[in-house]
């Protein structure tokens, strides 16, 4: 909300980079190498697309692209939420479900890493669509965090060279990553001792409201 909105995703991206750090650190042996494979060769042709419209386009766009990338990502998750608990939910007709592993088409998974790579180049906002994906292949909760936090750090290693060619990584970027490394830091060593503390529907629900703050406050500023 306060740097123009390219220099943002940049310094948003270097800021990310410290939090995927702490993630592989903590969580990098519940992986999921298999889905791993599956999508990252189709991320970087969504990366170089979106580092494309990043060029192309103004400062104006960007910014409400960013904000119907947002709002479109938090329906997704909604819907996402409401199906997987009609799925999970007991019924009077019979058993809930079996939570047995599911390897989606091959399709799916390319259009997974394309769609990731370009929402993470121009709005760092593939979470929704690994969530997606992930909820479609029905891992568990270890293997959703582990798999996202070495997605995520191979990801964004891939962006940054697209984000210094666009020149987004001036002095004060830089400065300002400094600054406020340590709150990231510190929030980070928070989230490790509050994960199992606060249950996964409260925050689910807290990450959409402020992902839906978010894209509101970028379509009406």
């Amino acid at each position: 909300m306060y740097l123009p909105t390219k220099e943002s995703t940049a310094a948003v991206l270097l800021l990310l980079l410290i939090g995927d750090v702490v993630g592989v650190a903590r969580y990098r042996k519940a992986a999921s190498w298999p889905l791993l494979r599956r999508l990252l060769p189709s991320v970087l042709p969504g990366v170089a697309v979106g580092a494309v419209f990043l060029r192309v386009v103004d400062d104006h766009t960007l910014r409400l692209s960013i904000g119907v990338i947002l709002t479109v990502m938090v329906a997704i998750q909604l819907t996402l939420r409401l199906r997987h608990r009609r799925r999970t939910d007991p019924r009077p007709d019979g058993p809930t479900p079996p939570d047995v592993p599911e390897q989606p088409h091959r399709l799916a998974g390319v259009a997974a890493g394309i769609a990731a790579g370009f929402t993470t180049m121009t709005a760092n906002a593939a979470g929704p669509v690994m969530t997606l994906y992930l909820l479609a292949c029905r891992v568990d909760k270890m293997a959703f965090v582990g798999t996202n936090a070495w997605f995520f750090l191979l990801v964004n290693l891939s962006k940054t060279p697209f984000s210094a060619a666009l020149g987004l990584f001036p002095a004060s970027t830089l400065a300002l990553t400094v600054a406020l490394a340590p709150f990231v830091l510190a929030g980070t060593w928070l989230g490790v001792k509050l994960v199992r503390r606060v249950d996964q529907r409260t925050f689910d629900a807290l990450a959409l409201a402020a992902s839906a703050v978010a894209a509101v406050a970028l379509l009406v500023r």
